[in-house]
């Protein structure tokens, strides 16, 4: 980048920039710059929330079928939470084996969970899995199959 300075008889004194200029946006505001802005980041990718507890479910229900924990009150006291929350988390073991695939695949995109827990609970609570199938393309935006 270079600066000069010219003024011709009469007339205001002038600067003149010449070089390669970008520019950069920050919200409203709009700079110049002689560097590149930084390529963007790659979205921050980790299991989704409701993927963590299905899996959480999934071990607990385990724990409970081989022995090592009497029952759901059981599992309750040894993680101190109530009986009414760990049957929440083994209801999501209601879903469709397909449904539950689907969960454990979803993602959460930086930062942005794909659902919540709470319409996943409504979606298992449908006692047919056609129409789970139904409720949970209508909850993600996926289309059903089958």
């Amino acid at each position: 980048m270079t600066l000069e300075t010219s003024a011709g008889e009469g007339q205001p004194k002038r600067l003149v920039l010449k070089g390669t200029f970008l520019r950069q946006r920050t919200g409203k505001a709009v700079t110049f710059s002689s560097t590149p802005t930084p390529p963007k980041r790659e979205p921050v990718r980790r299991p989704a929330h409701v993927a963590h507890m299905l899996a959480l479910a999934h071990h607990l229900q385990r724990a409970i079928d081989r022995g090592a924990v009497a029952d759901r009150a059981a599992v309750a006291r040894k993680l101190g939470l109530t009986r009414a929350r760990v049957t929440q988390l083994l209801d999501l073991l209601l879903l469709a084996p397909d449904l539950q695939l689907a969960v454990l695949e979803m993602e959460a995109v930086d930062g942005v969970e794909p659902t919540s827990e709470r319409p996943l609970r409504r979606v298992a609570h449908e006692a047919a899995w056609a129409g789970q199938r139904t409720q949970f393309s209508r909850l993600t935006g996926r289309v059903e199959r089958g």
